[in-house]
């Protein structure tokens, strides 16, 4: 938006009048904007680079590097081959190989910051493509700062190889200055630091205040000032207590208040009219070694996944996220700008290649890349589709006598006694075995890339990432029943916007019959800022997401009992001895009931049903009553001769009785209430309760016997049917 701002302010548009803008905009003022941005930069670079774990660089695979390296090289050939061609209509500095390996340049490296901030807002972090995306420009990354300081070094021999050799030392120097003095000082600010607590505040403004010193003497020694505090947040020691204190500390004054300086000079120099003035002829050189220097690392990314496998849609899809390009890119070009236009840029050598038309077609035609790639992207691919089955995965239908798959979703240590005491009392036998998928989930803050962990092989978790409790205690409750209980584990890290993608990825690839999620009332986050990863208590959203885009039924569970977490031992022991049912009807009610039956089977358990009808069956549907009759008779006639197993029927005439009944239902043995959602309810048992509901994805009953106006302390756990899409 802002830069959109800058480009209306500047002269493309206001800036036609020169009255209006020595008003608006005086040259004193270009000068403080043009400052600040170059301020706001650099802290972007250092937040970025901090959250930039460079690590998982050990990981990347053959299909990363290989599509990295062609990807970067094949574009740079591309954009010298058609430089060639277009030789006699080049013009000025840019006609200069330096100029031409900085356009190739700017085209073939995919910068991993701005691949992270698009697939972020994209949703395709936790994707597979979009973990192949990252890992790519990861190493694509470290390819484009090599390449940077090939290009500064060949720059400044230009003038004499003595120049070039000065460089390399004070390159050398600054980087060894910051890896053993400043690291060391940084590693001694953690260990002053008190386990568990953030770091102080003083130290946080010290090393804010270090980023603009270390770019004031890398300018000083004529280094690329913007390198410094790339440096200096490379070097920042990752995790708690500093590395994250760092990035939540910063990031909203960085992004808030320094950036929209940086968008604003960017759009400040966007002058359409200087573009079109200029003559087609001078720019349609480069503007062929642009769209050549996309097109070709497009065709080199996709040909490469294709090698390795990949499906044509994923590969495609790939090529066109790592030509995805952003501020870093923007300011580049502004570096380059023929007019030393602004502090940002003015002072460093890699400038007069650009000239205002050109800097204008190069900042237009990336905005246009990226815009017509995301939007291409989204068309295209969609990781949700996987998840469109067309295969009954519920426990309605799933045979008595077979293994049932249960994904369990733990955020915190305080979930898991009252999940395990729900998965006690669903009964496992040997007869009726369970396969358990726990998926620990950790919102990542503080660094980009997600991570996901199989503790069933000898993967080393990272160090900011606290598993052991959880993990134990599952294999405290599983270990007893071994012959019958399978367990694995896995702890997942990243945004919250994407955490569902992998419960349900996990949940198709091993079959799952049934998603278990807690449910907690929104609480205060009471975790010190220095936490890298926060426990999620906006869990609403990510259940929200779940229930659109599940492949199999699921039951979110609200856990009353406030279980102590340490007393993780005692867990086996525990499980909810007398449920009701709460029947409304529909496919939701239908699975609740089903999943009721499995705890009837349980000697230690009683359990209640109650129905639910229309006065004079007023609007029933004739379909779904027939469903519910035949699962309601099959219930009955199973567990007629169970002693511990009650059936009633309760006919009301609008949602006021509905609750009545409820209430009245309501004493101080009940431990579980099991609830259908919403899918095919009959609207009339409801009538008048919409507006009571403030968590859908609870549904209207649901809601209700879980919130504290109805005063029960009885667990709720809330069932939706898997919905077939395929």
């Amino acid at each position: 938006m802002l830069f959109k701002a800058g480009i209306f302010v500047g002269p493309s548009v206001l800036g036609q009048s020169k009255k209006l803008t020595e008003q608006v905009l005086p040259d004193n003022a270009q000068f403080v904007v043009a400052n600040l941005g170059a301020i706001g930069f650099a802290y972007f670079l250092f937040v970025t680079s901090v959250e930039t774990d460079f690590s998982v660089l050990r990981k990347v695979g053959k299909k990363h590097v290989y599509s990295a390296v062609i990807g970067v090289f094949f574009p740079i050939t591309t954009v010298c081959i058609v430089a060639y061609c277009f030789k006699s209509s080049i013009h000025g500095n840019l006609a200069k190989p330096v100029g031409i390996g900085s356009v190739a340049s700017s085209v073939s490296v995919t910068v991993f910051p701005v691949i992270y901030l698009i697939l972020k807002e994209l949703r395709l972090l936790s994707s597979e493509v979009g973990r192949m995306a990252m890992a790519t420009a990861m190493v694509s990354d470290v390819m484009g700062i090599i390449l940077v300081f090939a290009f500064v070094a060949v720059k400044h021999g230009q003038h004499s190889g003595a120049d070039a050799l000065w460089f390399m030392i004070s390159v050398i120097v600054l980087m060894a200055f910051a890896i053993i003095v400043i690291r060391s000082v940084l590693l001694w600010v953690v260990d002053r630091t008190p386990e568990g607590k953030p770091v102080d505040r003083s130290y946080v403004v010290l090393i804010l205040l270090g980023v603009l010193v270390m770019t004031f003497f890398s300018d000083m020694f004529g280094l690329v000032f913007l390198h410094a505090s790339l440096l200096l947040g490379i070097v920042m020691p990752d995790g708690p207590p500093l590395g994250a204190t760092m990035v939540q500390r910063s990031r909203t004054i960085v992004m808030e208040l320094l950036m929209p300086f940086t968008f604003a000079i960017l759009g400040l120099n966007v002058d359409v009219f200087a573009m079109a003035n200029y003559g087609w002829s001078n720019l349609e050189p480069l503007f062929a070694m642009v769209i050549a220097g996309y097109l070709s690392k497009l065709i080199a990314i996709s040909a490469v996944a294709l090698f390795f496998g990949v499906p044509f849609k994923e590969s495609f899809t790939l090529g066109l996220m790592m030509n995805l390009r952003g501020l870093y890119e923007a300011t580049i070009f502004l570096k380059w700008l023929d007019e030393g236009v602004s502090s940002l840029c003015s002072h460093i050598l890699l400038k007069m290649i650009l000239e205002t038309p050109t800097y204008t077609l190069m900042l237009l035609l990336t905005t246009l890349m990226t815009g017509t790639c995301s939007a291409l992207i989204c068309f295209i691919y969609d990781p949700t589709k996987q998840y469109m089955t067309n295969k009954r995965r519920t426990i309605q239908h799933t045979p008595s006598g077979t293994e049932l798959s249960i994904l369990v979703g733990i955020h915190d240590e305080e979930c898991v006694a009252g999940l395990v005491n729900l998965l006690e009392t669903s009964h496992p036998t040997m007869t009726s075995p369970f396969a358990v998928y726990a998926i620990h989930l950790f919102e990542l803050v503080g660094r980009a890339f997600p991570v996901f962990i199989d503790h069933d092989k000898p993967e080393r978790p990272p160090k900011y990432i606290n598993y052991k409790k959880i993990h134990n205690a599952l294999k405290l409750y599983q270990k007893p029943r071994s012959e019958y209980v399978k367990l694995r584990s896995y702890t997942v890290a990243t945004v919250k916007r994407t955490m569902h993608q992998d419960i349900c990825d996990l949940a198709l690839t091993y079959k799952a019959t049934l998603i278990l999620l807690p449910f907690c009332s929104k609480r205060l986050d009471n975790l010190a800022g220095s936490e890298i990863v926060r426990h999620v208590y906006g869990k609403q959203s990510i259940n929200s997401r779940v229930l659109a885009n599940s492949p199999c039924s699921i039951g979110i569970f609200v856990d009353k009992g406030y279980h102590n977490p340490i007393a993780m031992q005692y867990y086996h022991q525990l499980f909810f001895r007398r449920c009701v049912v709460l029947f409304l009807g529909g496919a939701d009610s239908r699975e609740a009931l089903a999943y009721a039956d499995r705890m009837a089977s349980n000697p230690e358990v009683s359990l209640t049903a109650i129905r639910f009808l229309s006065y004079n069956n007023i609007g029933d549907n004739e379909m779904e009553t027939k469903l519910d009759d035949g699962v309601v008779t099959w219930f009955w006639v199973k567990n007629e001769g169970n002693s511990r197993v009650a059936y009633r029927e309760v006919v009301v005439r609008n949602g006021e009785e509905t609750l009545a009944a409820i209430q009245a239902l309501d004493n101080d043995t009940n431990e579980l209430w099991i609830v259908g959602r919403k899918q095919g309810i009959n609207q009339v048992l409801l009538e008048g309760l919409s507006k009571l509901s403030e968590n859908p994805e609870l549904g209207v009953i649901g809601d209700y016997v879980a919130s504290t106006d109805f005063g029960s302390t009885a667990s709720v756990l809330v069932v939706h049917q898997q919905i077939m899409r395929g």
